[in-house]
């Protein structure tokens, strides 16, 4: 064994480095840490670019949009804000079988801190070359997938004017997924909600009142129309129940609580979660560091809920006459519609969700609607469906069987007199029309009566 205590000690080498080197030194190294850690903090954080046409990216989809002879949306120009950006939100149900009943059109000024997002009814008469012109037919009229997509972009972007600058395509399930990833959402559920569909597998079963909901619960809410007709509740399937606008408000007010929470300063430790989330669930042209810069501009800019305007489209009820649905029944068949209410959206269009300086006119927006005469027009003067744009043709009544012979005729009695009254007006969103979210899609009504 090596005797150890009669070795030599070895002497300490001094450092070469004075108090003040070693100083320097850790400063750099500190330094050289923190820029370390602000350079992947902001890596996270990616300013969208405007695109001067979205089908002109580099990552835009395969199939470019094809606006043909129709009306070719404002895609650039003078902005009213240096960061102003327009989103086209679609909500995707795959357990309703692709249907994109749910339409966003968002607008955010990140410059002067404001945002409007405006739900699109799902029966909007669009401008379209098939018979049924309800703009959730677009997307399955297409072939579903990234063309059916690309076709709703096109009808979205004529219907308002211009062409939004990014696309965001949200399974519905994300919604419940978001919910769980951020903890909760606090929301007060407006209605008792009592529904069972067994051919969707489908069960809503919501206590009215305000708590805490999970993904499960949310997915429920923000699904409900109207109670079974068993239920002890009101709000009726019968009764037409809340129908597609009352749940589009439901959904609105839902967002404004996801956006409360998502606005909380401690979902930052919620970003792996969410990251998750939107890989899983969504689809979009904007890169997830792009969406980051987006959150982080809203929470630290200042945007509050109350800067978050949501709006439905102005709209109308009407009906128009079906070709195929009258061949398929036999009789003359007109669908209920929603049509939009041109002067009010042209508003909104200016004032709310168009990011140009430049302001548009009811020409620039393509925005369809019934003639007294049963035939269909369009703001901007061409209407696809060449059939549509003709009058439909009505029924003729039978003619009156002729008297026997000997038998005189029976003298027609004289109405009695009625006092004089004007007839009143029909609202613009009377509270008797069909829901246009209810069930079925179309609605028979009695052929009428010839002139």
């Amino acid at each position: 064994m090596p005797d150890t205590k009669n070795r030599p000690r070895r002497k300490k080498r001094r450092s070469r480095l004075t108090r003040r080197q070693k100083a320097l030194v850790l400063t750099a190294v500190v330094l050289a840490i923190a820029l370390a850690a602000v350079a992947g903090w902001k890596s996270l954080f990616v300013r969208p670019e405007v695109p001067e046409a979205p089908e002109e990216r580099e990552d835009a989809p395969e199939t470019a949009v094809d606006y043909g002879d129709g009306i070719r949306p404002r895609v650039g120009g003078e902005r009213k804000s240096q960061d102003w950006y327009t989103v086209l939100i679609l909500g995707r149900d795959t357990g309703g079988g692709g249907n994109t009943d749910t339409m966003l059109l968002a607008s955010y000024d990140v410059t002067n801190q404001k945002a409007a997002v405006m739900s699109i009814p799902r029966d909007t008469m669009v401008n379209v070359s098939w018979d049924v012109k309800k703009i959730n037919s677009v997307y399955n009229a297409n072939g579903q997938g990234q063309a059916g997509i690309d076709a709703l972009y096109k009808e979205i972007a004529q219907l308002v004017g211009f062409q939004p600058d990014y696309r965001v395509v949200v399974e519905w399930e994300a919604v419940g997924a978001l919910v769980d990833a951020i903890g909760g959402v606090e929301f007060d559920v407006p209605y008792d909600m009592d529904y069972h569909d067994p051919y969707q597998d489908l069960v809503i079963e919501q206590t009215k009142g305000l708590r805490t909901l999970t993904g499960g619960d949310a997915m429920q809410v923000i699904r409900w129309r109207g109670n079974d007709n068993s239920s002890p509740y009101g709000y009726k399937k019968k009764d037409g129940g809340i129908g597609d606008s009352g749940r589009m408000k439901v959904q609105q007010d839902f967002l404004k609580a996801v956006l409360r929470q998502l606005m909380k300063p401690e979902n930052i430790l919620n970003i792996g979660k969410i990251a998750k989330v939107f890989q899983e669930n969504v689809e979009t042209d904007l890169s997830f560091q792009e969406i980051l810069w987006f959150g982080k501009q809203a929470t630290l800019g200042g945007l509050k809920t109350e800067n978050v305007e949501f709006l439905t489209m102005p709209w109308r009820g009407a009906y128009a006459y079906s070709r195929t649905e009258s061949k398929r029944l036999g009789q003359y068949t007109e669908l209920a519609y929603v049509t939009p209410v041109g002067g009010e959206l042209l508003e909104i269009v200016n004032n709310k969700l168009s990011p140009f300086a430049e302001t548009f006119s009811l020409s620039d927006l393509d925005i369809m609607s019934v003639n007294p005469d049963g035939s269909l027009r369009s703001t901007t003067g061409r209407v696809e469906d060449n059939k549509a744009a003709q009058p439909p043709e009505k029924p003729q009544e039978a003619p009156a069987e002729e008297p026997a012979e000997g038998i005189p005729e029976e003298p027609e009695k004289a109405p009695a007199e009625a006092p004089a009254e004007e007839a009143p007006s029909a609202p613009e969103q009377p509270e008797e029309f069909p829901d246009p979210g209810s069930d079925p899609d179309f609605t028979i009504i009695d052929p009428p009566a010839a002139e």
